[in-house]
């Protein structure tokens, strides 16, 4: 199996992105399934390779293909973009939110000129990149505005549980507005489209239910009734195998257990529970709709702890795991 290319941008390097970006690249196993590259700058991973004691190797590289992919190398392009001589750990910096977003960028670039399939994202914080005149405040609206693509889709995953969002960093009360026939007809379309390009040529998906046992008939609420229930019967009509809505309560436990390929989640929460209870730290999120395949950790900068070699990397072992899962067969996709 050929591995492809994926591609780090370290993060935040007030955070913790750094640590653990070396503690994972420390390890035998991401070298298994996937050639692993690093954005970042180098006096910043030295750094932080002596506070986690890792015992690597870095290689600086002008392109991918120059990369020495073994256990024990960390390969990675230098944006050397860090004064140390002010830089501290878990501060709001300015210099750390345009080093941040100068790494995605140069990610970004990579993925669509540069031949890597993926990209895993680590950790950006949202002040710093305010303080640094950055509007666009998170990794989604970076991307987006980065590739011009206007929808990008987000899927949470964990274990063979995949949840994707009608709706995310909205209110409630407009999350429930925001609910329509055609709605839920556009994002089970997407939903089918990515598990496409992830390898799943057929897949059977569910749509939640809103509100309690889905209404009970218009009894607690009219969405399954007015918008839900249609969309999916004229989805089903038109050979889409989709089935719902089916109570928030069972829908995701069932997902888990294989009987459905992806589940519509209709607001952020609700997703986010269910996934999340699975398992906090192996949860993770990829972002479909974009030129190359991006999964990411689903935790913060965590300021707090950053610089004492303490922060988990379990999260961003998952995320490049679940990359190096499906960068073969989005890779070959898109390049058909």
């Amino acid at each position: 199996m050929s591995k492809e290319y994926i591609v780090i941008p370290m993060g935040d390097p007030s955070g913790i992105g750094p640590e653990i970006s070396v503690k994972s690249l420390a390890k035998e196993k991401v070298y298994e399934k996937a050639n692993p590259v690093l954005v970042g700058d180098k006096k910043i991973i030295e750094k932080a390779a002596q506070i986690v004691k890792a015992q690597v190797e870095i290689n600086v590289i002008d392109n991918l293909e120059d990369g020495d992919y073994r256990p024990g190398v960390i390969n990675m392009f230098d944006l050397d973009n860090i004064d140390m001589s002010t830089f501290e750990y878990g501060k709001v910096q300015a210099q750390c939110g345009q080093a941040a977003y100068d790494y995605i960028k140069e990610a970004n670039r990579l993925c669509t000129e540069g031949g890597a399939a993926a990209m895993t994202t680590t950790t950006i914080n949202k002040e710093a990149l305010k303080a640094a005149g950055i509007n666009t405040l998170g990794h989604t609206d970076i991307l987006s505005d980065l590739t011009g693509v206007k929808d990008p889709l987000t899927m949470f995953q964990v274990k063979g549980l995949r949840v994707f969002f009608y709706s995310k960093h909205v209110p409630l009360r407009k999350a429930c507005d925001l609910i329509t026939k055609e709605g839920i007809k556009k994002y089970v379309h997407l939903m089918i489209d990515a598990l496409g390009t992830l390898g799943e040529d057929h897949p059977h998906v569910a749509v939640a239910g809103l509100n309690p046992h889905c209404g009970e008939h218009g009894l607690f609420g009219d969405e399954e009734v007015k918008y839900i229930t249609p969309a999916v019967e004229e989805l089903q009509a038109e050979g889409v195998d989709v089935s719902g809505p089916i109570g928030a309560d069972s829908v995701f436990f069932q997902a888990l257990h294989g009987k459905y390929d992806g589940v519509l989640s209709l607001y952020h929460d609700q997703g986010h529970i269910a996934t999340k209870t699975v398992d906090l730290n192996r949860t993770v999120s990829v972002t479909h709709n974009l030129p190359y395949l991006r999964t990411s950790v689903d935790h913060g900068t965590a300021f707090d702890i950053a610089g004492k070699g303490i922060a988990s990397e379990v999260s961003l072992d998952e995320a490049v795991n679940v990359a190096a899962e499906y960068a073969s067969a989005f890779a070959k996709k898109q390049r058909n």
